[in-house]
């Protein structure tokens, strides 16, 4: 495994020399990338013919919409009618609100799911001969922050050699855009590379590491852009996790070759690789139901789709001419940098008059997921900040109204659980009021009949069920596909595991629903209270949670819940009753946790094939090829960057000549500066000054070619 025998390069057309390429990037080629005026609605820039939705797309989106608006309806009606008999108080009313928009929600999900029927089955053909344009490259763009170098680049070589057994890698080159700013995984990502570019050789590989990393993922791609977007007639922007395969990088490359309209791409990636009982959920919840929601979002988005930022392919001059995002004005959390910038980029692009398609019959897109409620939940801090400042975004001008739909979906996923949240507490607030308050049964004064303050409790049951059945319904449907499916079926286990998994996703998925709706609750309060989230690199090790972890965390999921327990056995036994699934799950939020994030218990079930995938039980070639390469880039990491720089006279060699094509020649002059130069005259060897740097001045060394040559 030394090196790619690429089938079909005859010359180095797409390489230049890397030793003419200083610093490991190719030779620039600008393109304009201006910021988006969001106020005025531009000049169709896409193809001449704007791409309309089909038959299908509008039928999907009749079914979607329109029974979504019929079963809201219908379901706050007898809501209303329930609730009417001894006439409505103010805390009814705004229980019937709150319903309304939850009994919505679900129905919405439900409807959303039904209408993947209209999906179109075939997939697009593929391109042989004098149809596909092999002058055109693509760049595998992995945008990357303080990453595990060893994972990034393993699986960076393990989709390049799957380029080479399909004789598609000279269509391709790869791309690692570092916003790193911790200097020990710097130098260990020039480290990497420098084994990768070896590795993949005549494949072209670059790498660049930004000296000013603002405006995030989004402004690491629009730099990328502005500097080699004339490079490149597409992207394939990835995730620090994303593997895809060989033929899913060339059906991307393909789909955008058939259909000049195509602005964007959108695969439907599936989760792989988890261990822990958390990671397995998701990864058999996105494997089973998956598929039923994407046919669904496929069918009534149509060209109106939506981008989730990685495992999707974009025609970079239409992203720079459509996709310049401003900086909105005021602070964090609703000014500033956009977060969500994929949903946002999706709907200017579709806007200059591109589509943009999800394709979820372009399988081998993988990428993996937090393995811990935790992880999961700080994750989803970043996601709800960037989806509620789409509030901001709703009135652009020129917007398709899908896009507007994406925005708003986005902003409910995360505002419904406070939603969730004050229903239940309305809902108690009615209980106890009813409790507490003498009722009036002659209000008008003398009646022949007294007016009875219940609720009709025969339509209330109707309405539960309704709810559970509109609830289940994508899960059932996707059960029933599922089973239906012999290669499905089989990777499960077997249709008596796949039913028993379900169940055991169900119970477990219901008990921890309390807990992501009280913290994505807690967020959304912070958001909107103007507490923005900082940017950290995901977790993405599996193992254990330790006791404090958990206790720090969850102490509060644990006080509500016995607040809540208090409360509803004082109203009534009954009421506790409803709401057991609510105080479980919060009762027990540590234990749940810990059960979560543990590998003993996600690789239990494993033993009984419970939860199993057909990832899972046969995993993709390109998924095995990544774990063995790990150990190779692993095993050739250093620990210290200044002692790796220090004994690799090459690799010191490649960081000055790229500190010349990002950094510039100016000093920066500061305090850490200072202190690195004196300790750099002072120390005696290489084992002293590695141990007397602080994190900061080594930053400050390797940033300045004079210091690191007086090494």
């Amino acid at each position: 495994m030394d090196t790619l025998a690429f089938p079909r390069l005859q010359s180095t057309t797409h390489l230049e020399s890397f030793g003419e390429a200083r610093g490991g990037t190719p030779p620039e080629a600008p393109l304009e990338m201006l910021a988006q005026d969001l106020s005025r609605t531009p000049v169709d820039a896409g193809p001449q013919v704007r791409r309309s939705a089909s038959l299908r797309a509008v039928l999907a989106r009749i079914v979607a919409f329109g029974g979504a608006l019929v079963l809201a309806g219908l379901g706050t009606w007898a809501m209303h009618k329930a609730m009417a008999i001894g006439g409505t108080t103010s805390l009814e009313w705004m229980l019937l609100i709150l319903f309304t928009i939850t009994f919505g929600w679900i129905a919405f999900s439900a409807t959303a799911a039904l209408c993947g029927v209209f999906a179109p089955r075939a997939p697009a053909p593929r391109l042989t001969g004098d149809e596909a344009q092999d002058d055109e490259r693509t760049a595998l763009v992995m945008p990357i922050y303080n990453e595990d170098c060893a994972r990034v680049f393993a699986g960076l070589e393990a989709m390049a050699r799957e380029l080479a057994a399909i004789g598609e890698a000279d269509a391709f080159e790869i791309f690692i855009l570092s916003d790193t700013r911790d200097p020990d995984v710097w130098i260990a990502e020039e480290r990497a590379f420098n084994m990768l570019r070896r590795r993949v050789a005549p494949m072209a590989c670059w790498y660049r590491r930004r000296k000013d990393n603002h405006g995030r993922k989004s402004g690491n791609v629009e730099e990328f852009v502005k500097r080699w977007g004339g490079r490149y007639a597409h992207m394939v922007v990835l995730d620090a996790d994303s593997l895809m395969t060989g033929e899913a990088l060339a059906a991307l490359r393909e789909a955008m070759l058939a259909d000049p309209s195509a602005g964007i791409v959108q695969t439907v990636p599936t989760l792989i690789g988890g261990a822990t009982l958390f990671g397995r959920l998701q990864q058999f919840a996105n494997r089973i139901y998956g598929p039923v929601i994407a046919r669904g979002l496929g069918a009534w988005q149509g060209p109106d789709g939506n981008y989730w930022g990685h495992n999707a392919i974009l025609r970079v001059s239409a992203f720079a001419a459509a996709a310049g995002l401003p900086t909105l004005s005021g602070k964090p959390p609703f000014g500033g940098t956009i977060l969500s910038h994929d949903f946002v980029e999706a709907a200017l692009v579709r806007r200059a008059g591109w589509s943009v398609i999800m394709r979820p019959d372009i399988e081998g897109s993988y990428e993996g997921a937090p393995d811990n409620i935790i992880d999961a939940t700080a994750r989803d801090r970043r996601w709800a900040q960037g989806n509620l400042q789409h509030a901001r975004l709703l009135a652009t001008a020129g917007l398709r109204w899908p896009s507007r739909v994406h925005f708003t979906t986005g902003i409910l996923s995360y505002a419904m659980s406070l939603i969730w949240l004050v229903m239940i507490l309305v809902g108690l607030a009615v209980a106890a009021n009813a409790l507490v308050d003498r009722p009036n049964y002659f209000p008008r004064g003398f009646d022949l009949f007294p007016h009875w303050p219940v609720f009709d409790s025969h339509r209330m049951v109707q309405l539960f069920v309704i709810s559970m059945a509109l609830l289940f319904t994508p899960k059932i449907l996707a059960i029933a596909l599922a089973l239906a499916d012999g290669t499905t079926r089989r990777g499960c286990g077997g249709g008596l595991r796949l039913v028993r998994s379900a169940l055991v996703e169900t119970v477990i998925a219901a008990l921890l629903a309390p807990i992501m709706m009280l913290s994505q609750a807690r967020f959304v309060v912070a958001i909107l209270a103007g507490r923005p989230v900082g940017w950290t690199p995901q977790r993405r090790e599996s193992g254990g949670l330790p006791l404090d972890e958990l206790w720090r965390y969850h102490r509060s999921h644990m006080i509500c819940g016995a607040a809540l327990l208090v409360t509803a056995l004082w109203i009534s036994a009954s009421v506790a009753a409803w709401l057991a699934p609510v105080l479980i799950g919060l009762l027990c939020a540590i234990p749940l946790s810990a059960a979560c994030a543990s590998e003993r218990w996600g690789l239990g079930l494993a033993a009984q094939k419970l939860l199993t995938t057909p990832e899972e039980a046969a995993p993709p070639a390109v998924a095995l090829a990544a774990d063995a390469l790990e150990e190779v880039y692993r095993a050739d990491a250093g620990d210290d960057a200044l002692a790796t720089l220090c004994h690799d006279a090459d690799l010191m060699a490649f960081h000055l000549a790229a500190l010349g094509t990002t950094h510039g020649a100016a000093r920066e002059l500061t305090a850490a500066y200072a202190l690195a130069s004196l300790k750099i005259a002072r120390s005696q060897d290489t084992s002293d000054l590695c141990r007397w740097l602080t994190k900061e001045e080594r930053a400050a060394v390797l940033i300045d070619p004079e210091l690191l040559t007086s090494l």
